[in-house]
């Protein structure tokens, strides 16, 4: 089903032919992300993301983008905590171009220093943009709970006085170490031959150099009791983010928590949307989500409440927690859970970037691909009973952490920590 070739150089080449396709959708992937940065370059990897885009020795700014928007194409970039990622989206018949725009963005960035200041201005307005929407910044303020004095607690764009020291040498020479080709994947899904793809590569990725590998600093989770972050903001509502400390990327049990998310606040129909928003209306939008990296993960619910009824929101939150470990959750109930993320595996994988995606993550993060009736064979797999075992070992007092952004008052805040509680 997939495709694999390593060139002498150690790229790696991953690529899904999708007949009926008109379009590829190309990634290069580095094995790089904010957790890999000391604390003096918090942020540089988003920093050299950004400037990748302002040039290379053989196109302008402006004609990386024209390249690819005017063949009608997209293209974009993104950093996580683990992963950097740069693709784009065009024609099937231009796939070579596109293979060629992005290798020249990785592999020749000017990097000069006036694009370094003017960009240092633009994520210095981001950080200040992005905390002043307590919905997003909410999760950053958790993640300081969950992992302080770590990498995976800080935030991925770095801070304001991080970017303001880094310079151009530190820029190049964070380049220079990770990204290497043995460091990097090129995936691609659509309308193209693996055998061009990988010649293609071949004539843009010829450069090598001696590899030095990436390491992170491990998390190792030593919480015994819940943490709190009350973060006083005038608001017209009170953002809220509490949860666990979970599981790693490829744990035995991570498709029964995957199930147990679904069932607990990834939909529509799931019990908090139901508990909180349509029983209560006590908020617009509510819903939980995983994280996943190497070595760790973590459980999370979010919300925006109206201001006065924070302790209630979070009363009823808690209590859901609470139910999936006191009883199993219904058959029904998992059955649906089971056909929804299936369902929505199934359906994102027809779309060309989608399958990039799902594709390109696996390799650069476990150096694999699972075909899909692997990953639906073991979701499968997953018996009721799962679910209540995976609730009872991570929805544990000791492991909760919450986050709130609002008029908090001391009454408040007084009233929530004393009601942190999962047993």
């Amino acid at each position: 089903m997939y495709e694999k070739s390593v060139l002498d150089n150690g790229l790696r080449i991953v690529s899904h032919r999708m007949p009926g396709m008109k379009s590829v959708s190309i990634g290069v992937w580095i094995a790089t992300g904010s957790r890999f940065e000391s604390e003096r370059n918090s942020g540089i990897i988003h920093f050299l993301e950004h400037l990748f885009f302002k040039g290379t020795g053989k196109r302008s700014a402006k004609r990386l983008k024209e390249d690819i928007e005017g063949i009608g194409g997209t293209f974009n970039g993104f950093t996580s905590e683990e992963i950097t990622c740069f693709l784009v989206k065009v024609p099937g018949r231009h796939f070579a171009l596109g293979v060629d725009v992005l290798s020249d963005m990785i592999l020749n960035p000017l990097l000069k220093p006036e694009d370094i200041e003017k960009e240092r201005m633009v994520i210095c307005e981001e950080i200040k943009m992005y905390m002043d929407l307590p919905m997003h910044y909410v999760h950053d303020l958790l993640n300081q709970l969950f992992w302080p004095a770590h990498p995976l607690g800080r935030f991925i764009s770095g801070t304001i006085e991080t970017v303001s020291g880094i310079d151009r040498e530190r820029l190049i020479k964070y380049k220079i170490r990770h990204f290497h080709p043995k460091n990097i994947v090129l995936a691609a899904c659509g309308d193209l031959n693996h055998t061009q793809l990988v010649k293609t590569a071949e004539r843009r990725f010829s450069v090598s150099a001696k590899f030095k590998k990436n390491i992170f600093k491990k998390a190792i989770v030593s919480q015994v009791m819940p943490r709190t972050n009350f973060f006083f903001k005038e608001t017209e509502q009170t953002h809220i983010a509490l949860g666990v400390h979970a599981l790693k990327r490829e744990h035995p049990t991570r498709h029964a928590l995957a199930l147990l998310n679904i069932i607990l606040g990834a939909n529509m129909s799931s019990r908090l949307f139901n508990e909180v928003r349509e029983k209560r209306g006590l908020a617009y939008d509510i819903h939980s989500s995983v994280q996943k990296y190497r070595d760790t993960g973590a459980f999370v619910v979010s919300a925006g409440v109206e201001n006065g009824k924070l302790a209630q929101a979070t009363d009823v939150i808690l209590e859901e927690l609470k139910k999936v470990k006191r009883k199993e959750v219904r058959p029904a109930e998992f059955r649906r859970a089971k056909e929804y993320y299936t369902g929505q595996l199934l359906m994102a994988l027809e779309d060309t970037m989608s399958h990039m995606l799902w594709l390109g993550e696996s390799m650069v993060s476990l150096n694999k691909t699972k075909t899909v009736k692997e990953v639906l064979a073991q979701i499968e797999k997953v018996e009721i009973g799962d679910l209540k075992g995976v609730a009872d070992r991570l929805f544990r007092t000791g492991h909760l952490s919450f986050a709130c952004i609002g008029p908090v008052k001391d009454r408040q805040i007084k009233k929530i920590k004393q009601k942190l509680s999962l047993g």
